[in-house]
């Protein structure tokens, strides 16, 4: 049989699928996982691509969660809502928002689907927020025998199977905790020096209820912008100026563009979360996928060290990056999360599209941060030859999701390569 091919959505790696399946309901899908496993075809669950690295590839089937209905239930009594594990956080957030409803947290963009960043730790930022995964209440998933599998918080599997990198079956629907919807006010600020945010970290993560710094390294010590979200409702305005660096008196773009008509509302103007949160509009895919993704994460107490050892590197990653971004997340129980038991710092890279010589980049960075702790980012570009002998020290319960994967799939039928390389 023909390869199909299949793209990623930045288009830096084609699918090895023999075939793609888009099946219109959970019973098809069920039906089409069962025939493949019965047949010792590999599988795997698609998204909406936006995986930089093989975790999403099969030389078997490929399943798209994208024809599966769009199903939204809110639950005001118990404070979530019910989803379909292929929607976008967008288009979720909008009906939330209609409802009076809101997600505590939202990623950079708001065009990457639910299930696909629950299970690789995608997140948001916020020094008192969790991930993306710390809001999944329950999940629903098809397993390798077609069987349907749900897991609540607080069953004995489920903070192992949240963050679970497809290697437990497809996930199907979601819930989601959910608060009542709430107004943020975006203002960016210019240029801070970086001594004194490594001296006082807190000052700018703590600005804001959820922040993101960014950083061209172009000038070593200077950091370009820090975009600093604050609840409308917060007490008292928004200082004009943190760390010394001045509030914009225009909008930006975090990757320096000269028109960000498409980035997210700033200048101190109140909007609904949907519309700060994320920093570009749903409406919009920033770059059109013309760039390649790296992160690393590191403990908290570290971040001051980790984010001085790049500074140190700026020669060789800046002629390669756009641009860094550095954002929080407070801690959690899920076995995979980037902040399983730790508040987090993520340490992220949007790099130009020279495959090669980011990868030797990225090499680079995984042993210049592996002294703090670094766990790189299930989703994008890292040297799976270095970071596999790291896993048992960085994920506690590293052993114990392998024992869980080999429970839910003892056939092997959702292992690929990216897994079998990480020992699992």
């Amino acid at each position: 049989m023909a390869t199909v091919e299949q793209r990623n959505w930045a288009g830096n790696l084609a699918y090895g699928a023999e075939r793609v399946a888009t099946p219109a309901s959970v019973d098809e899908l069920a039906d089409e996982v069962r025939t493949a496993a019965d047949a010792s075809t590999g599988i795997r669950a698609l998204g909406t691509r936006h995986c930089f690295n093989r975790i999403a590839d099969t030389d078997g089937l490929l399943v798209s969660t994208a024809g599966l209905p769009a199903e939204v239930a809110i639950d005001a009594e118990r404070r979530v809502v019910r989803t379909s594990g292929g929607i976008r956080y967008g288009d979720l957030g909008s009906q939330l928002q209609h409802a009076g409803w809101a997600l505590a947290n939202l990623a950079s963009l708001p065009h990457i689907s639910i299930a696909g960043a629950i299970a690789t730790g995608t997140h948001g930022s916020g020094d008192r927020v969790g991930t993306l995964s710390s809001a999944v209440a329950a999940l629903e998933l098809v397993t390798a025998a077609g069987e349907r599998a749900v897991l609540r918080r607080g069953d004995p599997d489920f903070a192992g199977a949240v963050v679970g990198l497809g290697a437990l079956g497809v996930i199907t629907h979601v819930e989601l905790d959910i608060v009542p919807t709430f107004d943020i006010a975006q203002t960016v600020y210019e240029r801070l020096p970086m001594d004194a945010v490594l001296a006082d970290l807190d000052a700018v993560t703590g600005a804001g209820y959820s922040v993101s710094m960014f950083h061209s390294w172009r000038e070593p010590d200077v950091v370009d912008q820090a975009w600093v979200k604050r609840r409308a409702d917060a007490p008292g305005p928004a200082p004009e100026e943190l760390l010394g660096a001045r509030a914009a008196v225009r909008k930006l773009d975090p990757l320096g563009a000269p028109d960000p008509e498409h980035c997210t509302e700033q200048l101190g103007v109140p909007g609904p979360w949907i519309d700060r949160l994320p920093h570009f509009k749903l409406g919009f895919t920033p770059s059109k996928g013309e760039e390649l993704q790296a992160e690393f994460l590191v403990p908290r107490r570290h971040a001051a060290a980790a984010l001085d050892a790049v500074r140190g590197h700026a020669a060789s990653v800046a002629p390669l990056v756009y641009v860094t971004e550095v954002r929080t997340m407070a801690a959690d129980d899920l076995w995979l999360s980037p902040a399983a038991g730790t508040d987090a710092v993520g340490i992220h890279f949007t790099c130009r599209q020279d495959q090669p010589a980011v990868e030797a980049m990225v090499r680079d960075l995984g042993e210049l941060l592996a002294p703090f702790d670094a766990r790189p980012h299930w989703g994008k570009l890292f040297d799976l030859a270095q970071s596999a002998p790291r896993m048992a020290d960085l994920y506690p319960r590293w052993g114990d999701f392998a024992a869980l994967r080999e429970r839910y799939d003892p056939s092997g039928a959702f292992r690929n390569d990216f897994l079998a390389r990480l020992g699992l």
